[in-house]
């Protein structure tokens, strides 16, 4: 199924398997008033993987690079409810590929037009690798669309506003020393204080300051946008502090506060990623296949997309399958739990490694050993030559 031959007749690939999500995702968020978009990329590992298709180099977790595939997501967030609007997986060494941020453009603008109906704010969240003025610049042209950004690149040039009203040049690392102190508040985050071995979920204090600034259109420096630079330092912290860019207007603390707790909502979306990595093994796949991983992890995202509350329930084929391959019997009031998803896209991703495996020994020997071609006949699975 995940290498497509046994779906012809239905529809259960990535791309159609993907919409449903978005759609799912845009009806369940229509009725908030606002929303936080989170976009982030999730990386898909394979160290030692040399023959699947089209791999490329990946961040492992120590910082080094090693074989694998990327993603770009975008997680819809309101006050109740939350939908998954997008999400592609994509290599660099695919025939058709521009470049990242072409793909970068291609979440934004799928994601702004599943939403064109929608009347409320939209605040985009985005972290460190997403710092770049473009991106910016392209969410600022949707109406009723903000960002929050957690700025990387401290050497670009910014105006800032002197005490005679006149704005002027400065690197945007030198508008620090304005920073206003608004407020200091406590809260839990996963944090490394000084002192300590490991992070962990602690409650600490965080100083939140501002400075209105105004940064350049990327082509047209005539233009300007005026946006604050947000501070967040945890007292105590081994890590350097959160600088957040926003157009939204920080004063006071209540502003503060509240683009801080943007900011935070970003990591549900690390949370779903680890999720669907380690629950499911998406990163032991061993389907040659491109077509198949982005098959397998598009049911990751839908057994997700049911666990996590992102707008898919057991009305939806996609859910129902995998509920079924992990032996779940339709009961009422009983839907099927973490262990049952998790099961029913394991034996799928077993079935499709099979497959692989099988043909490879087809290509390599001409034919399967006669026991095997007996066994997979009497429960009628024939493979192709």
């Amino acid at each position: 199924m995940a290498e497509g031959d046994s779906t012809q007749r239905s529809r259960l690939d990535a791309d159609n398997v993907t919409q449903v999500l978005r759609q799912q995702g845009v009806a369940n968020l229509r009725a908030e008033a606002e929303l936080a978009l989170v976009l982030d990329g999730m990386e898909l590992r394979r160290p030692g993987a040399h023959e699947q298709e089209y791999l490329m180099s990946v961040k492992a977790l120590d910082g080094s690079l090693v074989n694998g595939y990327r993603s770009f997501n975008v997680l819809g967030m309101g006050q109740e409810t939350r939908g998954l609007l997008y999400h592609k997986l994509f290599s660099s060494n695919l025939p058709d590929f521009q470049s990242e941020n072409v793909e970068i453009k291609a979440a934004i603008e799928h994601t702004e037009q599943a939403l064109i109906d929608f009347e409320g704010a939209k605040t985009w969240v985005i972290d460190m690798g997403f710092d770049n003025d473009d991106v910016w610049w392209q969410i600022w042209q949707h109406p009723r669309s903000h960002l929050v950004n957690r700025v990387y690149h401290l050497e670009r040039i910014v105006e800032w506003q002197t005490a005679s009203g006149q704005w002027e040049e400065r690197y945007l690392d030198a508008t620090f020393q304005y920073l206003q102190h608004l407020t200091t508040i406590e809260t839990q985050l996963e944090v490394r204080l000084q002192g300590q071995k490991y992070a962990k979920r602690q409650t600490v204090s965080v100083e939140l300051s501002a400075v209105p600034i105004r940064v350049y259109h990327p082509q047209e420096k005539s233009q300007t946008k005026p946006v604050w630079l947000v501070r967040a330092k945890i007292v105590g912290a081994v890590g350097k502090p959160w600088y957040l860019l926003t157009d939204w207007a920080v004063t006071d603390a209540e502003s503060a506060v509240r683009i801080f707790r943007f900011y935070r909502r970003r990591w549900a979306v690390e949370d779903t990623f680890k999720f669907i990595k380690t629950s499911f093994g998406i990163e032991e796949v061993q389907m040659l296949s491109f077509a198949a991983v982005r098959r397998l992890v598009a049911y990751g995202w839908v057994a997700a997309g049911f666990l996590f509350h992102l707008g898919l329930t057991l009305d939806q084929e996609e859910v129902r399958l995998l509920a079924y391959l992990g032996g779940w019997e339709v009961r009422k009031n009983r839907p099927p739990g973490k262990q049952v998803l998790t099961r029913g896209l394991r034996r799928l991703i077993d079935q499709a490694t099979t497959e692989t495996i099988l043909r490879n020994h087809i290509a390599e020997q001409g034919d399967l050993p006669p026991f095997i071609k007996r066994f997979l006949a009497a429960y009628g699975y024939k493979l192709e030559h």
